[in-house]
């Protein structure tokens, strides 16, 4: 990493940790882990539940903090690029700069309540795989912001754009592909299911979580499907390289767009 990258990367991170959003970020995980873990009945019961509130918060927090603070940060951007500045290094700085503090406010926030309830040998693995499912979606979610603030021009735009991002792929594509299983019920479904699957990134962390957690009659009457495929090793090394793609294309598209933009 060059000393200019260093540079730029720290005084994102600085910004973005003396705001409010990314402390109440942690302070929110850290209470709704605790408070489960107190009223759930230990950590095997309130990992599920764990998993569906990191699902839907973590990439609505990450697209809305990720779009807004580009479009207010574009001052900033313009003074840096009026200097000797790589457009691609600046972009990094940007995408780690909004990733970093994000992941670690989620590692510590649901973490610590975490290893302090003491998990034992059947739950830590399970534990430890929803939250590398959380920092996962961070950095998909990550990149889709960042992606959506270099293609629409207007911050209230861009804002609009990022939460039916949102909305689509944690609620309109489980009822879309719920509907289409419905309708097509006579036909076998199982590999259109699990391309279905695949094309979502919500769904790739949610079946990950569920499978380590032994619970896939939670995924309805395509549980057993979906864990004699993502059960195994070849299963887990398609969703992971998924994932990773669901980061690096975005990533890759954002920086396209950031490079050619006119500040």
């Amino acid at each position: 990493m060059s000393a200019t990258l260093r540079a730029i990367l720290a005084h994102t991170i600085r910004n973005q940790l003396r705001g409010r959003a990314v402390p109440g970020y942690a302070a929110f995980f850290f209470a709704a882990t605790t408070g489960l873990l107190q009223f759930g009945g230990g950590p095997t019961r309130t990992l599920p539940s764990l998993a569906s509130v990191i699902l839907l918060v973590v990439p609505l927090v990450t697209l809305v903090i990720g779009t807004v603070g580009f479009y207010d940060g574009r001052e900033f951007t313009e003074l840096l690029l009026s200097h000797p500045v790589s457009r691609t290094r600046l972009f990094m700085a940007h995408y780690l700069g909004l990733v970093l503090p994000l992941g670690a406010a989620f590692a510590v926030g649901t973490g610590l309540p975490l290893v302090t309830a003491g998990l034992d040998s059947a739950t830590w693995a399970p534990a430890l795989l929803t939250v590398a499912g959380g920092l996962l979606l961070t950095g998909v979610f990550g990149a889709l912001a960042i992606l959506v603030a270099t293609s629409v021009g207007t911050a209230a735009r861009g804002l609009a754009t990022a939460l039916l991002v949102w909305l689509g792929l944690t609620v309109l594509y489980d009822g879309v592909v719920l509907m289409g299983a419905q309708a097509f019920s006579a036909y076998p479904l199982e590999r259109p299911l699990l391309a279905a699957m695949l094309l979502n990134p919500v769904d790739l962390a949610r079946v990950m979580v569920l499978m380590a957690l032994d619970a896939p009659a939670l995924l309805g009457y395509t549980g057993a499907v979906f864990q004699d495929f993502f059960g195994t090793a070849a299963g887990a090394l398609v969703a992971a390289g998924s994932l990773a793609l669901w980061i690096g294309v975005p990533v890759a598209l954002a920086a396209r767009r950031f490079r050619r933009m006119d500040f």
